[in-house]
């Protein structure tokens, strides 16, 4: 019982400090949490980590909330899953009422914006990271559906803007269409 106690404190704890001190939103937090989960604790594997992330990415809500519940979940269930949540989510609600408490004082203050224009290089360069280092999972696994998938997706986006929501219906679709196919070539072997 006392193990499953300190799993509990360690799971709050750890998505507490993660949220805490992660500024810029859910892409920042995924790589800390992957240091964290993944490399620090061995809780979950790698490819565990980038399928979250992917899951968490196409779910609604924010994604931090909706990978530290997806963690919590695996490891102890319900429970865990709340666990995770309220410590994910606590730090900003703690956060955004000490701000509200003082808006006026903040709003204007050309320090304050100046530190906030500073800290968007760094959540650019977090950004890559995980792009980089998930990202590049995908590809050194050289399967060949998900590299296109993946380089046709950006293309669609980024230059024909097109809606991220038909992109996830279609990568969906030839997803489940994949799985299909391989169903039943493994059934003819």
């Amino acid at each position: 019982m006392k193990e499953n106690k300190n799993v509990y404190w360690t799971l709050f704890s750890s998505t507490f400090m993660l949220s805490a001190f992660t500024f810029g939103g859910g892409y920042v937090i995924i790589p800390l949490m992957k240091k964290k989960f993944v490399d620090k604790l061995g809780w979950i594997e790698e490819d565990e980590m980038l399928n979250m992330t992917a899951i968490a990415q196409s779910s609604p809500g924010p994604i931090a909330v909706n990978a530290a519940i997806m963690i919590g979940y695996k490891l102890r269930g319900i429970i865990g899953a709340f666990v995770a949540a309220i410590g994910t989510v606590l730090p900003p609600l703690i956060i955004l009422t000490v701000i509200s408490q003082f808006y006026q004082e903040f709003k204007g203050n050309q320090y304050i914006g100046a530190m906030l224009k500073g800290m968007q290089g760094g959540i650019a360069a977090v950004i890559t990271d995980v792009v980089i280092g998930l990202g590049g999972n995908i590809v050194s696994k050289r399967k060949l559906l998900s590299n296109v998938m993946m380089i046709l997706s950006f293309v669609a986006v980024f230059f024909f803007d097109i809606n991220v929501i038909i992109l996830i219906l279609v990568a969906g679709l030839i997803g489940a269409l994949a799985v299909i196919y391989r169903i039943k070539t493994e059934r003819r072997t």
